[in-house]
């Protein structure tokens, strides 16, 4: 190698070096990503009480994303995937301490108890305006769903659901897919919550429901007599995903982040699905 060569290779060595230093903006969340890990150890992090990592999610904590209706004992996907990240954040089980917040509530503007919140909350530009996002840690497709013998139950396309009186929880893309994809030709239902738009299927209001595609398996399996999941609607341009709810411009965030972001590479985040979530398909609406 002649001097000139060995000067390039030096040259090249100390630009790639500056690169692996330099923070990366993060995707999924909009914020910089720690420029090492000692950003995240567990005495640096930003937490709104030291040494406990505050958890928000709503009540009734719904099935599969969480196992009967308590959000501590690690079973369902998204309890699994909050204790996960905990732990890659350098916290004990019992350091992680829950708290009850109103699905709405988590992405509204304004300060927040908690250090993030965990709900099925769908990344969005219009509520990152008020909140900040962890990368996605599940993407998601939205779903029909009815009874067997309902005026739907057959429908095999958007077209065939023109007609039909729909619902779905209010404040969610569920409702916003409804709204805008289905485009129905009555005014689609808007329900607080999915255990009333459930029970309104059951007294025959709607026709069907609007969920997020685990939700509807859930559903049809274990809430309705005869459930059936019509199908699923297109994905669009982008695909969808759920994200951990944090304050806007929470120091906290990036580090976050950075949690899913392993979990996902090493293939926690796949064996987690595979263990809580139905890996069946559903047939596509076009």
């Amino acid at each position: 190698m002649t001097a000139r060569s060995a000067l390039a290779v030096l040259a090249t060595l100390a630009v790639v070096g500056l690169a692996a230093c330099a923070p990366a903006d993060n995707a999924g969340s909009g914020t910089t990503t720690p420029s090492s890990a000692d950003a995240c150890s567990k005495d640096k992090l930003a937490l709104k009480t030291a040494g406990t990592f505050a958890v928000g999610t709503d009540k009734p904590a719904y099935e599969p994303w969480f196992s009967g209706d308590d959000p501590t004992n690690g079973k369902g996907y998204e309890s699994a995937v909050t204790y996960a990240v905990a732990k890659k954040l350098g916290f004990e089980p019992a350091e992680v301490k829950w708290q009850t917040v109103q699905f709405n509530t988590a992405f509204a503007p304004g300060p927040k108890k908690f250090d993030l919140d965990v709900n099925q909350v769908s990344i969005s530009e219009d509520r990152r305006k008020a909140v900040d996002f962890s990368t996605g840690y599940y993407d998601v497709r939205q779903s029909v769903i009815t009874t067997a013998g309902s005026k739907i139950a057959n429908a095999k396309s958007i077209a065939d659901l023109a007609g039909a009186k729909l619902g779905a929880q209010v404040g969610t893309t569920s409702y916003t897919a409804l709204r805008d994809v289905i485009k129905p030709k009555q005014q689609p239902a808007p329900y607080d919550t999915n255990d009333l738009a459930v029970q309104a299927l059951k007294n025959r209001q709607l026709d069907g429901i609007v969920v997020d595609l685990p939700t509807g398996f859930y559903m049809t399996a274990a809430q309705l007599d005869n459930g059936k999941i019509i199908g699923q609607l297109p994905g669009g341009s982008q695909t969808e995903q759920f994200g951990f709810v944090l304050e806007k411009g929470s120091k906290l965030t990036p580090c976050v982040s950075q949690a899913v972001d392993a979990l996902r590479a090493d293939g926690t985040l796949t064996k987690l699905q595979e263990q809580f979530l139905t890996a069946e398909g559903a047939p596509e609406l076009s």
